[in-house]
């Protein structure tokens, strides 16, 4: 009887130590403390709040801090590369080619298409690319979306965005409509919600072109990437796994938002800096969309490297990307 209780101790005390050392693991890993950041004013704060309000990191063993606030689009990259953050929500392109340059990052997944990227012109203005020859274009010459598009018109059009025409450099997505809407521009290159803040405050505004349907003229009818995350190579390194966790939080960010967007946007809306009506028109109108595609995913990861072999021979890239620079 004796024997019996002493190895009944002994177990019941090893099983104790196992279950604590596993607590302690799975404690641990949820401590670890993710910085992120959100850029205001812009379509990115939804998720960002979706994530906050449902409690998403909480559910995949995460602690993602309170976001740090950026208005300065030049400035959130920077900070990114620097290392002064985490995780960052931006354009595929400029992760990639601060990751040709060297910086240690990770491409996590794509969460929009290209569709969102759009030409703004008056309707009495030019009536095509072509028309813009000689004009001015406000545009944010630091991102790598301007960098795509002028690729794109080139390719398609032979058109030059910085021959052919002038470039009105301003600091955030917004401030090239505010200067198309005040005629201080001929046309204005930006991305949603603000190309739909643009058409509402200003009825003779037009979607000239959107950077989704240019690219599928030169693909061949494939869709082009454009927003979506990416993690500094430390973290991911440094705590095995928490790359899927991040993942999987967007994951269900993305299906929470799709499965009732404007319960969603009616909830969140409020602190993207534009109004519910206007988050509610650009996703009504198809240009803004939200679809999680994980690098883990060939079909996914094929869309990036095809993008990148496009940038790459128009001299956006070094090269495609290889498969290092994937999370997966």
């Amino acid at each position: 009887m004796t024997e019996v209780t002493r190895r009944n101790f002994v177990a019941a005390t090893s099983a104790c130590t196992l279950m604590m050392s596993t607590g302690l693991r799975r404690a641990a890993a949820s401590d670890v403390p993710v910085r992120w950041a959100s850029l205001q004013p812009g379509f990115t704060v939804l998720p960002v709040q979706y994530i906050l309000a449902k409690g998403l990191s909480r559910k995949h063993g995460l602690h993602l801090q309170n976001p740090t606030p950026y208005t300065a689009v030049s400035t959130y990259y920077n900070d990114f590369v620097a290392g002064n953050y985490d995780v960052c929500i931006g354009s595929w392109d400029t992760f990639a080619a601060r990751y040709q340059a060297g910086v240690p990052i990770k491409y996590l997944c794509t969460i929009t298409d290209a569709n969102m990227i759009a030409l703004l012109a008056p309707r009495s203005g030019a009536p095509d690319v072509a028309a813009l020859r000689g004009k001015t274009i406000a545009a944010l010459q630091s991102t790598g979306t301007y960098r795509m598009v002028r690729a794109l018109l080139k390719e398609a059009y032979s058109f030059d965005m910085e021959k052919d025409a002038t470039i009105q450099n301003v600091d955030n997505p917004a401030a090239s409509v505010t200067l198309l809407m005040a005629d201080r521009a001929d046309a204005a290159l930006s991305w949603e919600p603000n190309i739909t803040t643009g058409l509402q405050k200003k009825a003779d505004l037009r979607v000239l072109l959107t950077a989704g349907d240019v690219y599928r003229q030169v693909s061949g009818g494939l869709d082009l990437p454009y927003f979506g995350v990416a993690i500094r190579k430390e973290l991911a390194d440094a705590n095995p796994g928490i790359a899927a966790k991040i993942g999987q939080v967007f994951e269900d960010c993305i299906q929470g938002i799709n499965a009732d967007p404007a319960k969603t946007i009616d909830l969140f809306g409020s602190k993207a800096g534009v109004s519910s009506e206007t988050l509610k028109e650009a996703m009504g109108s198809k240009r803004l969309a939200f679809a999680y595609r994980p690098m883990n995913d060939g079909k996914s990861r094929e869309s990036i490297v095809q993008a990148s072999a496009f940038l790459a021979r128009n001299g956006l890239l070094t090269k495609p990307v290889d498969e290092q620079f994937f999370a997966i």
